[in-house]
């Protein structure tokens, strides 16, 4: 299983950045994907999640209606749209992937993560 991120940067507040997550070595659109970030000194944060059959999204209370996931599993890509940028976004953002699990920090496997710096 690979999971690869790009897309992160520096941005402004108030600024957008799309995440991408390239996908390899497992059935992608069989699998439940998130994406979770984490800063220094802090836990890891769940963002949001694509549920794999029906593919509903589920946002954490801090991004919602700012973060929007989404996929294409002819590309075996995971993406992340994210508008209204504030500093506290700052954080190093991984894609993750399980067969069961979404909606949490609990998962199988996780990328190398891409870092998002949100300051003016």
């Amino acid at each position: 299983v690979q999971l690869v991120e790009s897309g992160g940067g520096l941005v402004q507040p108030g600024g957008s950045l799309r995440l991408s997550c390239a996908a390899s070595g497992f059935t992608f659109s069989r699998y439940h994907m998130s994406w979770v970030r984490l800063a220094p000194g802090k836990g890891l944060e769940w963002v949001a999640s694509s549920r794999a059959g029906i593919y509903s999204s589920y946002y954490a209370n801090s991004v919602k209606g700012r973060f929007a996931i989404s996929r294409d599993n002819a590309k075996n890509t995971l993406y992340l749209q994210m508008n209204s940028l504030k500093p506290e976004d700052t954080d190093m953002y991984y894609c993750a992937a399980d067969a069961v699990r979404y909606g949490g920090t609990d998962f199988g496997y996780r990328g190398q993560g891409t870092q998002v710096t949100v300051s003016s």
